[in-house]
């Protein structure tokens, strides 16, 4: 069973990095090792589990059922090690965060420290797609995400809903009133997010309840950039109230319509839920 185990490590490692070579330096082992453990593996249960093309390897649909399982497997493992380090370090556990937005994930940030001080917290940022593989793969234990759509691996709360604002340059008409008509876009030059952005979604949406076309001057992919390209007069922006923060050259604008909304939500794995952390959090969110 334990030569099994180091074989599964192995697959595991290629399946999550792609790359023999990198696999190799995740295990801190030579590559022909684990060439030849992976190789074991597939001779031994007579299945194939990656596509080899030259450089490039793909997960066969077996590899793909094997890697969903070794993911549980390894992120729980590495999970028992952080425990382990945690108490190494004289603190009593730790708590990964992932988000797409930062003062979200400070506020609940701030809120843990206040309530398990004893814990050991680390949080960071990335897109949505980033962060969500990312718990997939037992990298973070719990992620703040504007989900679209839901995954029934997950088990999700919602943590908190805010308005999304307009934001316009300081000599624009708009920046002199604290509200307009969802009906006013029409006709301005919009500076908006990517695709995938959920703030953009939203906003195409209730635009579209309203019958009001976008005119988009430019397409970024961050919310710093939106600002900027609004401070230098390319179209106006929509953020977030909870991450707009008064830059200079700029003001923020509600809806009277209060048409556009993006809510975000605790996400964690459903085989970590009853963890005591994340249980009392969850709870603690259901409760509201």
């Amino acid at each position: 069973m334990y030569q099994y185990h180091k074989w599964l490590r192995s697959f595991h490692a290629v399946a999550r990095t792609g790359s023999f070579t990198q696999a190799a330096e995740l295990l801190s082992i030579g590559q022909p090792t684990v060439s030849e453990q992976v190789s074991g593996l597939e001779k031994r249960f007579c299945v194939e589990l990656l596509h080899r093309r030259g450089r490039f390897i793909e997960l066969s649909p077996a590899g793909h059922q094997l890697y969903e399982i070794t993911q549980g497997l390894f992120g729980q493992e590495d999970e028992a090690l952080q425990l382990l380090h945690s108490f190494q370090q004289r603190k009593q556990g730790m708590l990964r965060i992932g988000a797409v937005s930062p003062p979200i994930a400070m506020s609940l940030t701030y809120e843990l420290m206040q309530r398990y001080p004893q814990i050991e917290l680390e949080t960071s940022f990335s897109s949505e797609a980033g962060t969500l593989e990312r718990l997939y793969n037992f990298d973070i234990d719990l992620a703040i995400l504007a989900l679209s759509e839901f995954d029934q691996r997950l088990n999700t709360r919602l943590y908190r809903t805010c308005p999304i604002l307009a934001v316009v340059r300081d000599d624009h008409p708009w920046a002199g009133q604290t509200s307009v008509s969802v009906k006013d876009i029409a006709g301005q030059r919009v500076v908006l997010r990517e695709a995938a952005s959920r703030t953009r979604q939203l906003v195409e949406e209730g635009c579209r309840r309203h019958g009001v076309s976008l005119d988009c001057a430019m397409q970024l992919n961050s919310r710093e950039a939106i600002v900027h390209a609004v401070v230098h007069g390319i179209g106006v922006g929509f953020v977030s109230a909870v991450e707009y923060a008064d830059r200079p050259g700029t003001r923020s604008v509600a809806f009277i319509e209060d048409p556009f909304h993006i809510s975000y939500y605790l996400c964690c794995l459903g085989i970590r839920r009853n963890r005591a952390i994340i249980a009392e959090l969850f709870d603690a969110l259901s409760a509201h």
